[in-house]
């Protein structure tokens, strides 16, 4: 069974700056997936694109979002990757899962949000603690807008507070990194084979 994958990436920095470190662990995070036979659709540099805030699925002329809403919904599998800004996800992730409050109201006739049967894993970087804050808040909001979190779903590397060595800077990978991306890739492609197999049945009304 073919199963797809898509990114996005929500560092602050823009596409045609250097390489930022939520890319190099959204590229960890791909590679496991491909390893098992996941087509990668592409990563998506939200900075790059004008998503309008608000709570619905278009915000009007000239949204970004409708747009990247589509291609997330064709993929199985979707990786959310921000930085710790501040102790926090960044402004651009908290964005996202704004817009994806919407999927609430956009239930088939089963009750089921455009969502449902779809895994999602986080992709976290930061130099300072935040990751697993981060990654409750996060669990929390895309559980409520209808995505499927597997078991050990998300991949971080946080450094030393106040220190100047970013993720993408680092000569080699930490092995506790390595096996927690391995991990979720692994636990994500097997939850979402299951669910695209037999999906959330939904209510019958």
């Amino acid at each position: 069974m073919s199963l797809k994958a898509i990114a996005l990436n929500c560092s602050l920095k823009h596409k045609g700056d250097e390489q930022s470190s939520t890319d190099r662990m959204i590229g960890l995070i791909v590679s496991e997936l491909r390893r098992r036979d996941v087509e990668f659709l592409e990563t998506i540099r939200v900075a790059d694109h004008d998503v309008k805030p608000g709570v619905t699925s278009d915000e009007g002329e000239g949204d970004a979002w409708p747009d990247i809403r589509r291609r997330i919904l064709d993929a199985d599998i979707l990786i959310l990757g921000t930085p710790v800004w501040l102790g926090q996800m960044s402004s651009i992730a908290k964005r996202v899962v704004e817009r994806m409050d919407a999927f609430l109201s956009e239930t088939d006739d089963q009750s089921r949000m455009p969502s449902f049967s779809k895994v999602a894993l986080l992709a976290i970087v930061g130099n300072e603690d935040g990751a697993h804050g981060i990654s409750a808040d996060l669990y929390q909001a895309l559980n409520d807008v209808g995505w499927t979190i597997p078991a050990s779903a998300v991949a971080y590397w946080v450094g030393e507070a106040m220190a100047k060595t970013d993720f993408k800077d680092l000569e080699t990978i930490p092995d506790k990194v390595g096996e927690s991306v391995a991990m979720a890739a692994a636990n994500a492609v097997h939850l979402a084979g299951l669910l695209k197999a037999k999906p959330y049945p939904g209510l019958a009304h």
